[in-house]
């Protein structure tokens, strides 16, 4: 929304120099962000076989997924599309982090950034060792729930940003989140998937008898490694960021005095509005990522495109590759329009996104229909979809990037919304209530998916209407928010 106060406010922006980033300090914490999916995503190329081959499911390989998804953070794909196949558990990292990250901020704001930073690259570190030392099912349980019970770094990670950056290069400096992200769940799955089973697929070096029965212990010790060298690095590098432990001796006093709100004090529309934004755009961006890898994997004639994973990978590593190229104009995007337009512009593209769902289908579909009229038998089809269907693909996975802007814009207004002193503690509430979103997203998508499908609604597109519905929900939440951020220096 534009009202006369717009042009003014936005050409006192132009007219503020940008204050440069603090390399070494942002270097740091980005590190820090960099190890989370470097690790966590790490497990995903040989959950589904390890879980197999510990022998959990009494030989009902159905029921891998089930388990798998109990460990890893997104749906898991078995192969052939069914039902059963598919996750929908909530995933226990998310839950166990939704218990503690906020416990994890509040004692940011009082202990400082640093420690707990490096508390939850330890425990990182630890987790993915056990895991890969692990030769039951809860012995990998317990290691998961470890990581996110240990690890509150993604909440005072940006409350660290919000500390280094002000009101000229914050955009500039969140921006770096998401491609850092992507960074890290690009190269946690490539060391997973090279370094596993090492006795197999590099005999002459790792022939002990220690790698046959550990077989999956070799990518875990790698970003094991990774993580705990990071550790070191904060520890001998990153300088304290938060404002109660770089006062002054003369404002010691008046800190201890005023100190960090308690939390009831921040149970504020002013507060409360953007969290929820936050946890909604949350919920909408882990539904989408569900939803991808299974509209790509289902069979044409029940309701996908019938990619082999192969393909499917290509796609999702083409995703991540786009998203990040779009975060490098997230800056130039704010400065321009700002934090408001930013975010609604990005959750606008929600709804083209699930639209071209079932129209990429359809056209696929028509294709598919075609190919058998000419004879061939439903096994001897040998589809090809067509430069059409393609470009579409190429539509969503924009949309999908365009998605990830509002990211950054939200958190200018998490870390706006209250005092200095107390931005630990707003980012752990956000956290938690994106935590609590990210756990549920998959599981509701991935169970519409199957239920539109089996009970043909809506011809098995009910799944993309409702989204599209709570996407316009998401776009009147978000029409709450100022159209300024707020002065940050305001209590």
């Amino acid at each position: 929304m534009v009202n006369e106060e717009t042009p003014l406010l936005l050409k006192q922006r132009e007219q503020q120099p940008r204050t440069p980033l603090p390399k070494l300090e942002l270097s740091m914490i980005l590190l820090v962000q960099l190890c989370e999916p470097a690790a966590s995503q790490s497990i995903n190329p040989y959950i589904n076989q390890l879980v197999s081959e510990l022998d959990i499911t009494g030989g009902d390989e159905k029921k891998v997924g089930y388990y798998a998804g109990l460990i890893v953070e997104f749906p898991v794909h078995l192969g052939e599309f069914h039902s059963d196949l598919y996750v929908t558990q909530e995933s226990l990292f998310f839950l166990t982090e939704a218990m503690t990250v906020l416990h994890w901020s509040r004692a940011s704001d009082h202990i400082g950034r640093k420690p707990i930073l490096l508390i939850g690259l330890f425990g990182t570190g630890l987790s993915i060792m056990c895991f890969g030392l692990s030769r039951t099912f809860w012995t990998l349980v317990v290691s998961r729930c470890l990581c996110g019970l240990l690890n509150g770094n993604i909440g005072v990670l940006k409350s660290a940003i919000g500390d280094l950056t002000d009101r000229t290069n914050r955009a500039q400096g969140f921006a770096f989140i998401p491609v850092v992200w992507a960074l890290g769940a690009s190269l946690g799955p490539l060391a997973g998937g090279t370094l596993a089973r090492p006795h197999e697929h590099f005999p002459q070096m790792f022939s002990s008898p220690f790698w046959r029965e550990f077989p999956y212990f070799l990518p875990c010790l790698a970003t094991g490694s990774f993580v705990f060298l990071s550790c070191l690095l904060v520890l001998a590098l990153f300088k304290e960021t938060s404002p109660s432990k770089k006062l002054s001796p003369d404002d010691i006093f008046r800190e201890q005095i005023k100190g960090p709100l308690p939390l009831f004090a921040l149970l504020t529309p002013r507060v409360l509005l953007p969290i929820s934004n936050y946890a909604v755009l949350s919920f909408l961006s882990t539904t989408y990522l569900a939803l991808l890898p299974l509209f790509l994997s289902t069979p044409i004639p029940i309701g996908g495109l019938g990619l082999p994973p192969r393909t499917i990978g290509l796609v999702i590593s083409a995703y991540g590759a786009t998203s990040g190229v779009v975060q490098f104009f997230c800056p130039w995007m704010i400065e321009r329009w700002g934090e408001k337009r930013v975010f609604m512009g990005g959750l606008t593209t929600c709804l083209p996104m699930f639209l071209l769902f079932p129209v990429i289908h359809l056209l696929a579909r028509m294709r598919y229909v075609w190919e058998l009229g000419q004879g061939l038998a439903m096994d001897e089809v040998q589809l090809q979809l067509g430069w059409g269907v393609w470009a579409l693909v190429g539509c969503i996975l924009l949309c999908g990037a365009l998605l990830d802007v509002s990211f950054a814009a939200i958190f200018i207004f998490i870390t706006a919304s209250v005092p200095k002193s107390s931005r630990g503690t707003a980012n752990g509430l956000s956290q938690t209530s994106a935590a609590l979103a990210r756990a549920m997203g998959p599981a509701l998508s991935a169970s519409l998916f199957a239920f539109s499908i089996e009970r043909h609604v809506l011809g098995g597109y009910a799944v993309y209407v409702v989204f599209i519905l709570l996407s316009g929900c998401a776009l009147v939440l978000a029409g709450g928010l100022p159209e300024q951020v707020w002065d940050e220096d305001e209590d």
